[in-house]
């Protein structure tokens, strides 16, 4: 079980509990879905001997099932009711919190019972969920499979003159009709809106002569995929060619780097001096890519300062970019999974640049 490999590590590295709320950690150790408590305080508890125990509010009742859980109700005090859990456990001293627990929970815990060390849970859960599983990995190539499909039907829609918006509303609608929801608003940016890599979709209208970037993703039992394609909108300038063919040539080299052992700052380097060479090193602004799971963004980071060495099952975008203000963008995204010695794309939709 998941909770025992947490127990383990922190037993190892000398810490008295972990205290864990609802999002993509609590579900990863519990597979309970609890997206969102509210206000309501949740938290698992869990101590280095493998013991653990759930305070919910009542009202999930009928969503826990068979886990070591109390419950309580609108009115009663559960911070007092997690002391005693504490307590019980024996949770003391170094204590793990997550990361993204609310502000005013953890501030509540305090006042009932201060006498911990926080530190963040993400030292340990980092070194559990970077490497997925076989069951992980069917879930996020269906999660893949569904950004593949989406931008096949992309080709056969009659995009031009619809709104940036439209057009990102209508892909997110179909990513819902097709699997568990999306898992990032999707981006559309088109012509000169392409130079801002997270741009947000807007009224802009997409006309020939465009480059559009078209960035999205979708869930599928919680694990997420992320795509990026850029299309043209008819017969684009010779120049926002050569920048496509640099980013395609950049997005190859960096997969091909792929191999366990290697640590993610080369995949980075060998995209990135690529883009340089070409002398586009100044407008290539982020990170090369990012891990991909239960979160969109998560451990390993494939950046110029990425010191974590590649492990078999590790899993993560390659998305390099060309960003010219004022003219367009141009980013070609895949999800790839370490297989040993070489990656292997998830994601395998066309990287050749279309023409609409």
């Amino acid at each position: 079980m998941r909770i025992e490999k947490l127990a383990a590590l922190m037993e190892e590295r000398g810490f008295n509990g972990a205290l864990i709320s609802p999002g993509a950690n609590f579900y990863y150790l519990t597979g309970i879905n609890i997206h969102e408590a509210g206000e309501r305080l949740t938290v698992l508890a869990v101590n280095p001997d493998g013991e653990y125990h759930l305070l919910a509010p009542s009202l999930y009742q009928n969503v826990i099932g068979d886990f070591p859980v109390t419950f309580w109700r609108d009115g009663e005090n559960p911070y007092s009711k997690l002391e005693t859990i504490m307590k019980e456990l024996g949770i003391r001293g170094k204590v793990l919190i997550e990361n993204t627990m609310r502000a005013d929970w953890l501030i509540g815990i305090f006042h009932s019972r201060n006498s911990f060390d926080p530190y963040p849970l993400s030292m340990l859960m980092r070194e559990l969920r970077m490497r997925k599983d076989e069951e992980e990995l069917r879930l996020m190539q269906k999660a893949a499979e569904v950004v593949d499909r989406v931008f096949e039907e992309i080709l056969s829609w009659d995009i031009i003159g619809m709104t940036e918006k439209e057009l990102a509303l209508r892909i997110e609608l179909r990513i819902r009709e097709l699997s568990d929801g999306i898992s990032f608003e999707p981006i559309v940016a088109s012509g000169e809106n392409g130079a801002n890599p997270h741009h947000e979709p807007g009224d802009r209208r997409i006309r020939k002569g465009d480059m559009v970037i078209l960035d999205y993703g979708a869930k599928w039992k919680g694990y997420c995929s992320d795509i990026t394609r850029t299309v043209a909108i008819g017969k684009p300038d010779e120049k926002l060619v050569e920048i496509y063919e640099i980013v395609k040539e950049a997005q190859e080299n960096a997969f091909q780097a792929v191999r366990e052992g290697i640590k993610a700052k080369e995949i980075d380097r060998a995209a990135r001096e690529t883009i340089a060479r070409a002398g586009y090193g100044e407008y290539f602004t982020h990170r090369t890519g990012h891990g991909l799971g239960l979160d969109v963004h998560e451990e390993p980071y494939i950046g110029p300062d990425g010191e974590v060495a590649l492990e078999r099952g590790m899993t993560f975008t390659i998305e390099p970019g060309i960003y010219v203000p004022g003219l367009a963008g141009v980013r070609i995204e895949d999800d790839v999974v370490v297989v040993g010695d070489k990656g292997e794309r998830l994601t395998k939709a066309n990287r050749e640049l279309i023409i609409l």
